[in-house]
């Protein structure tokens, strides 16, 4: 069907209900209209090519039914932020919280605040979840706008006005640093692209409960990585454990040191962060610490819901972190 004949009785016809309903999905006046009715509506107007009559509703209404996600672009994604195992978990729970609610999601990249308000406000969004920027960032976008937003993993200990959705990096670090000192490790490796914030707090939990470890600041491209390892390949045989802060990093450090003869977890063992379906897919299965994707979804449309409404005025939320023990961990060697 022929996207700019698509009329609205057509829609009703084949979806069997009225055509009241669905004018009402399009211009955002669901009260009275059941969610599944709703997302069904949604569906075919999309599929029947409705979309951009819809968009004009859409901006031209005071509630644009859009909620943004905006990424920081940064260097270490190598231009591939959106390949990012912790990103992409992410996304995924979000779109569905997202989709559940009855609002459209809409994803953008930048570098600059100054991006995100033009963004916000050329589409009239009615609200934002911001990853991967900074705090300086986020009083900026608290001034300049008044669209409720929500942060992953902020730096700001004191929000005003939005909600920081962090994890519990610290006691994720602990359970990891425990969980290898119970196992007889006395030698460790943490290893991070930066010593700054989110990895700094699950490296300070790690030493909290397993001592004193040695630290590595590795870099952030893949080609520089491979050459770090390789000229750091005898020291790191002297450990008998390793901590890295993301599952990525303790995938790609289990590649190389398999492919140097090191058995795994026979000489080192390997710990990660964030529990990824790389995790599973690792030989052997990687022990890491399972953060939340879709409980810090379902706050994220919460905090957003409140901060709209006026009931709440922003804050920080901790979410809890769980140990998942595979096989890349095992008694100590020696």
């Amino acid at each position: 069907m022929d996207g700019e004949r698509v009329r609205i009785c057509d829609i009703a016809r084949e979806l069997g209900v009225s055509t009241a309903t669905v004018s009402n999905v399009i211009h955002g006046k669901t009260g009275r209209v059941s969610p599944e009715t709703v997302r069904r509506v949604q569906a075919l107007l999309e599929q029947r090519q409705y979309i951009p009559s819809m968009a004009g509703v859409l901006l031209a209404r005071n509630a644009s039914k859009i909620i943004g996600v905006v990424i920081c672009d940064h260097e270490k994604y190598e231009a591939r932020p959106l390949e990012d195992p912790f990103l992409a978990a992410s996304l995924n729970a979000l779109s569905r919280e997202v989709q559940q609610a009855g609002y459209f999601l809409m994803v953008r990249l930048a570098r600059d605040p100054e991006e995100i308000v033009r963004l916000a406000s050329m589409w009239n969004m009615e609200g934002l979840v911001i990853v991967g920027f900074c705090e300086q960032d986020y009083c900026t976008l608290r001034s300049a706008m008044r669209i409720p937003f929500v942060v992953y993993d902020g730096d700001d200990a004191a929000p005003e006005r939005y909600y920081n959705l962090v994890i519990d990096d610290f006691d994720g670090g602990f359970q990891a640093g425990q969980h290898l000192k119970d196992l007889g490790h006395r030698k460790a490796l943490c290893l991070s692209d930066n010593l700054e914030h989110v990895d700094l707090e699950r490296i300070r939990g790690f030493e909290a409960a397993f001592g004193p470890a040695a630290c590595w600041q590795i870099p952030l491209a893949a080609e520089e990585r491979e050459r770090f390892y390789e000229e750091k390949l005898e020291q790191l045989r002297q450990f008998t454990a390793v901590f890295a802060v993301s599952d990525f990093y303790a995938a790609e450090l289990m590649q190389f040191l398999q492919g140097h003869g090191v058995e795994l977890p026979g000489e080192i063992s390997v710990v990660g962060f964030d529990d990824g379906p790389i995790c599973r897919w690792c030989r052997p299965a990687l022990t890491t610490i399972r953060q939340d994707a879709s409980l810090r979804a379902r706050l994220a449309m919460e905090k957003l819901r409140q901060l709209k409404s006026g009931s709440e005025s922003g804050g920080t939320v901790r979410i809890p972190v769980q140990l998942v023990e595979r096989a890349s961990t095992g008694p100590a060697s020696g």
